[in-house]
């Protein structure tokens, strides 16, 4: 660009030739004036400043570096910061005092700082723990209660539901909740909006079945199943995995509930449904882009005497020991994976349990950390 400039072309001329700004030019002309080509240094150039100008004085560095010392010895209460040390300067009536940022940059700065920095990695992506709701392959429904609403002293609950991805949602304000009830809200829309391949709940007993007894599946388990949707289950007493329908949970209640008095259960209906739909049509393209759910099958026929077939998926916790505890009884995993994640698979047609290491911070490497034998009881085959 220099050798053009100098044998004649514009400046415009020969920015418009490399694509490049006439600033850029001009700039590159400024560095090779009154030089010959080949001695010109056409390597970018640092622009920090060759001197610091605001840095403290050193005298100053040297009595906070020693004042450090001191505290860390000598200090009753055993504090030795950069606060402790802006107070010992405040005492000694120094004329000069430095902020007590820049006390924490000259311990940052002579490397005298005890904390290390938190590396933050980034966040995996949704449904990492499954691995094709993770590559956006199939959809996954997370389900959970709003509780503890009240009209004119009648108890009221709202059953939600909203996918993962295509965030569509679907929300039944009705008396509390039995199992019959959450299997009729779940009928009705998948029926309404067709099925995920995976179904999230949390470990309620209306959801997971009775806890008292082992190898115990409840009804919602067995409806899931019968229609080839893949049953769920977050760990205990954690949210991390149950975000997005917590967070829907809160938005009901702000601008459904909140917002407006209702006077009876259907007024509460009425204006759930009106939002619903309003929240459908803003996330229209949401919805479109999502992974496609299949229909609900018109020739299903029920579930409660038909045999149990699929798989049930546990999101589990190791206990201090590196053990497990899946349908109420509990595997040992292993003593160096304590307190971690595991994604417990219950394969129910080839008898096996399958539990897999899950790490956020590697979250597309899930290697299989043991497997058992499991059969459930006669009365599910």
């Amino acid at each position: 660009m220099v050798a053009l400039v100098r044998s004649g072309y514009s400046v415009r001329a020969v920015a418009r030739r490399y694509q490049v700004s006439r600033e850029t030019v001009k700039k590159w002309v400024a560095r090779a004036s009154g030089k010959r080509l080949d001695r010109v240094s056409f390597i970018d150039q640092s622009r920090a400043p060759h001197t610091i100008a605001n840095r403290s004085h050193s005298d100053t560095e040297a009595l906070v570096l020693q004042l450090r010392r001191e505290l860390k010895e000598q200090s009753v209460l055993g504090e030795f910061g950069a606060a402790a040390i802006l107070r010992e300067l405040q005492r000694s009536n120094l004329t000069e005092c430095p902020s007590l940022r820049t006390i924490g940059r000259i311990l940052e700065r002579h490397g005298v700082l005890d904390y290390r920095r938190r590396v933050r990695r980034p966040a995996p992506p949704k449904g990492w723990y499954l691995s094709r709701v993770a590559q956006v392959q199939v959809e996954l429904d997370l389900c959970d209660f709003v509780e503890g609403l009240f009209i004119r002293g009648r108890e009221i609950e709202v059953f939600n539901v909203i996918s993962l991805h295509g965030g569509l949602a679907g929300s039944f304000p009705d008396v509390p909740y039995n199992t019959d009830r959450v299997l009729q809200a779940l009928l009705q829309h998948w029926q309404s909006v067709g099925l995920p391949q995976y179904a999230q709940f949390d470990n309620d007993i209306r959801f997971q079945g009775p806890h008292q007894h082992p190898d115990s599946i409840g009804r919602v388990i067995r409806f899931c199943l019968s229609l080839g949707v893949v049953p769920v289950f977050a760990p205990p007493r954690e949210h991390g995995l149950q975000n997005a329908i917590e967070s829907y949970n809160g938005l009901w209640q702000e601008k459904v509930w909140g917002r407006f008095a209702h006077d009876s259960l259907t007024a509460l209906q009425r204006q759930s449904a009106r939002y619903q739909a309003a929240l459908r049509k803003r996330h229209a393209q949401r919805i479109d882009n999502a992974p496609e759910r299949p229909p609900f099958p018109k020739a299903w026929q029920g579930f409660e005497h038909a045999p149990v077939k699929g798989y049930i998926i546990y999101v589990r916790r190791t206990d201090e020991h590196g053990a497990v505890s899946i349908l109420g009884r509990t595997y040992q995993i292993a003593e160096n994976w304590c307190h971690r994640l595991l994604r417990c698979e219950v394969d129910i047609n080839h008898r096996q349990i399958r539990c897999y290491a899950l790490r956020r911070s590697a979250w597309n490497v899930q290697p299989l950390m043991r497997q058992v034998n499991y059969q459930l009881p006669g009365r599910y085959l």
